[in-house]
């Protein structure tokens, strides 16, 4: 199986202040991951740089093959992309910006996502509820065909029982070869559709660990494992 996503010996920093030290990390094709770690511990930061967003961190980031930051923007779909529109503007119109923008763009897989999330494209950006904004970040990430999908905080606003079920249909959504990276404070919720689990401690990565090792090697599980560690009682190996 071929490697998507390829960092190595990255480190950033910002006003000062070191975010990210010393990060290696790769990721296999077809993986769904969760990206976890403590609010500050450098999540959001590691999938801008993926994304190619942040920039001025040293050693190397590549994303299928791609190295270059036009090369690595075209095969990553990033759920922060939205943060670019005017409020005012209404969603029917941000569905065209994305068709003439983003060749990989598919009007028919974003038709049946909108369906299932229930998405109302007349309306503007101002009148949507946290939570439709998210459903609306959700359908137009996940309608790109990418090599890899980079979804941060994706469901803080939905409701559990939608949340639950748009988490179960989230890989129905890719393609098989394609990577999905998830932070989410949701990990019990996100648990089931994971691969791996990538935990972000110290400013590094502190463990990447299989789902399936965790499930079957700790009976604490995928949460209670991550808390663990966090919480001081490393139970691992």
């Amino acid at each position: 199986m071929t490697n998507t996503i390829e960092i190595k010996n990255l480190n950033y920093r910002k006003n000062y202040r070191s975010i990210l030290e010393d990060v290696n990390l790769t990721i296999e094709s077809g993986k769904t991951v969760g990206l976890l770690g403590e609010n500050g511990a450098g999540k959001t930061t590691l999938m801008r740089l993926i994304a190619g967003v942040a920039k001025g961190a040293s050693g190397k980031i590549t994303v299928a093959n791609q190295d270059g930051v036009p090369e690595k923007k075209s095969v990553i779909s990033f759920s922060e992309q939205l943060n670019g529109f005017s409020s005012n503007m209404r969603i029917d119109k941000i569905i065209r910006f994305y068709e003439d923008v983003y060749p990989d763009f598919s009007t028919k897989k974003y038709n049946e996502m909108a369906g299932f999330l229930q998405i109302d494209e007349g309306l503007r950006l101002s009148a949507l509820s946290r939570g439709m904004k998210e459903k609306l970040v959700i359908g137009l990430t996940l309608s790109r065909d990418t090599k890899v999908y980079l979804l941060d905080e994706p469901f803080g606003g939905i409701d559990s029982m939608t949340r639950k079920k748009i988490i179960q249909s989230i890989i129905k959504w890719k393609s098989d070869d394609a990577v999905i990276l998830v932070s989410d404070h949701y990990v019990s919720e996100i648990a089931s559709i994971l691969d791996e689990v990538v935990i972000i401690k110290d400013r590094t990565i502190y463990t990447q660990k299989s789902a399936e090792e965790i499930r079957s090697k700790y009976a604490e599980g995928i949460e209670q494992y991550y808390e663990s560690i966090y919480e001081g009682n490393d139970i691992d190996d």
